[in-house]
């Protein structure tokens, strides 16, 4: 067997890469690769310089074709023992030119040959070995899987800790249950009605508790399936062959990407660069160089009055709007018990004249003024944080409609807005009365 392995290797060193039969007047080029010479001129026919390598892509100066005397013998010497040329597995094959798939097309995220790099659909492309494809591919792949791992995690913890509430809740109302029961037992036949009501109801309660319970349970037992199912491919995919690594590889990402993010640890990975825009803020705002700092200050700057900028209340958008995706930023306040809104407003908001903080006014916030914390809802809703947050985090999630606001230290949920479609272009947004701000 292994005689046979060594003949094997030798059949492929006597196989030309481009026609994958023997080499007929084999020649080399400068990167030491031999090819027949017929071959590598057709594959250069057209070319006046940068002379490409088909094998390994090193650019050659000039037409520097070296015939391989040595080789050419070699060739001839496993004719005369009658071995046909090795060819390569025919998934390995390029389907349109029956070529060997030695590149990756980055832009068409798909395994291409030497001659498809040369059409016109690939030539202004970036293609790279599939070799160093494959390994960029699996550092993506696998620190997806650290946190699909994660997720699945918080899944199995969260669906324990609704099994254990429901199983309490039950507990209580079968407890009322028998201590009704016992009452209504002494007062007889007078209050036999009354007993009977108060059962039913709660009879009533328990029925649409388990149905609450079930479809929770289920809902969370089939996003835990899913990420299992997820989890497992990609761990598959990551010992596989580069070739079958890279097959459908968008799809993998894609359908990694659509995961819901539900621990709070998690939306860390989707933070943004937000800087402030000079345009939009109130003359009494004072931006920092590079837009990362704003404090009030109690003269008004002569500014332009541009169609963009707050001229009745002190605020200040971002520079960046979104109509897509998942965001995270932080905001530090540099003053304890200091008075702002942070959050996201809507592009129509109104820059001229006053309006309402609430989401039917176009503005998602929280409000920090003297300790208290308020979500700014319609009506307000005020907020008990564990500890005084002294830097917040912002985590929009533009196609789920959701915002929600964090302690971007200990990563309490603060406040979480109902889901609605969000339909505007959303601006991170502050509202600064006598603070000073700093984004992180």
């Amino acid at each position: 067997m292994a005689a046979a392995a060594q003949l094997g290797n030798l059949q492929e060193e006597a196989t030309c890469s481009i026609c994958l039969e023997y080499f007929k007047d084999p020649v080399m080029i400068d990167c030491g690769h031999n090819f027949c010479r017929s071959c590598i001129t057709q594959s250069w026919e057209g070319r006046d310089e940068n002379f490409p390598c088909p094998q390994c892509r090193e650019i050659s100066s000039g037409k520097n074709l070296r015939p391989n005397r040595q080789l050419g013998n070699m060739v001839e010497m496993l004719k005369q023992l009658h071995l046909p040329p090795v060819k390569p597995p025919e998934e390995n094959l390029c389907e349109k030119h029956e070529e060997k798939l030695r590149l990756f097309c980055a832009e068409d995220q798909r395994m291409i040959c030497w001659v498809c790099q040369e059409s016109n659909d690939h030539k202004t492309h970036s293609a790279s070995p599939i070799e160093e494809a494959a390994k960029e591919h699996k550092v993506k792949l696998q620190e997806w899987l650290l946190v699909l791992k994660k997720e699945e995690v918080y899944f199995l913890e969260s669906k324990l800790k609704e099994e254990d509430q429901y199983k309490t809740m039950r507990n209580k109302l079968r407890t009322e249950k028998n201590k009704i029961e016992s009452e209504f037992e002494k007062l007889q036949q007078l209050l036999k009605e009354n007993e009977q009501a108060l059962n039913r109801r709660l009879e009533e309660m328990e029925k649409k508790m388990t149905l609450i319970e079930n479809a929770n349970i289920t809902k969370l037992s089939n996003q835990i399936t899913a990420l299992k199912a997820l989890i497992t491919e990609i761990e598959k995919k990551c010992e596989a062959p580069a070739w079958e690594l890279l097959k459908d590889v968008r799809s993998t990402l894609s359908r990694c990407t659509n995961v819901k993010i539900q621990s709070p640890e998690m939306v860390k990975i989707y933070k943004v660069m937000v800087t402030l825009d000079p345009d939009t803020a109130h003359p009494q705002l004072l931006l920092s160089e590079g837009g990362r700092r704003v404090r009030r200050t109690q003269t008004a700057q002569h500014l332009p009055d541009t169609r963009k900028r707050f001229t009745h209340w002190t605020c200040v958008l971002g520079s960046e709007g979104f109509t897509s995706g998942r965001h995270y930023w932080e905001v530090q306040l540099l003053q304890e018990g200091v008075g702002c809104d942070v959050g996201v407003a809507a592009e129509s908001v109104n820059r001229k004249g006053g309006f309402t903080e609430s989401p039917e006014g176009g503005v998602w916030a929280l409000q920090v003024r003297g300790g208290q914390y308020k979500a700014l809802t319609s009506p307000q809703t005020p907020l008990t944080p564990r500890e005084k947050p002294l830097k917040l985090g912002v985590y929009l999630d533009y196609e789920g409609g959701r915002l929600s606001l964090y302690n971007a230290v200990s990563m309490e949920l603060l406040y979480s807005f109902p889901q609605a479609p969000f339909t505007q272009r959303l601006f991170p947004y502050f509202f600064v009365y006598g603070a000073e701000l700093r984004l992180v």
